[in-house]
């Protein structure tokens, strides 16, 4: 199985920025893509944030390109994501993603428990 342990979230003013992380741990033989989704009030969660491959290739959905930046860690399996100039819209529950290969598991993606971001005055 692998665990994803997301932080960071909270309350923050328009225009103001937060750093999101996520570790993956278990027992896993390798990662693949990382990434965040996110659930605005009363919709699904289908959104995409952002998506980095192993290699460290990114894909941004539109609502945010330009102003969140996904990184990430190989050596401690963690996902980061800055958003800056953040805005009411964003506020949301943020979901870490994992493309996982776990011991007797196969490849399937796993999710965080999310964390909330709200961006208001």
């Amino acid at each position: 199985q692998v665990q994803l342990v997301e932080s960071g979230g909270g309350l923050v003013q328009p225009g103001g920025s937060l750093r999101l992380s996520c570790a993956a741990s278990g027992d896993f033989f390798s990662i693949g893509a990382m990434g965040w989704y996110r659930q605005p009030p009363g919709k699904q969660r289908d959104e995409l944030v952002a998506l980095i491959a192993s290699g460290g290739l990114t894909k941004y959905g539109d609502a945010v390109k330009g102003r969140f930046t996904i990184s990430r860690d190989n050596a401690k399996d963690t996902v980061y994501l800055q958003m800056n100039i953040l805005k009411p819209e964003d506020t949301a529950v943020y979901y870490c993603y994992a493309m996982a290969t776990a011991l007797g598991d196969g490849d399937r993606p796993y999710w965080g428990q999310g964390t909330q971001v709200t961006v208001s005055s």
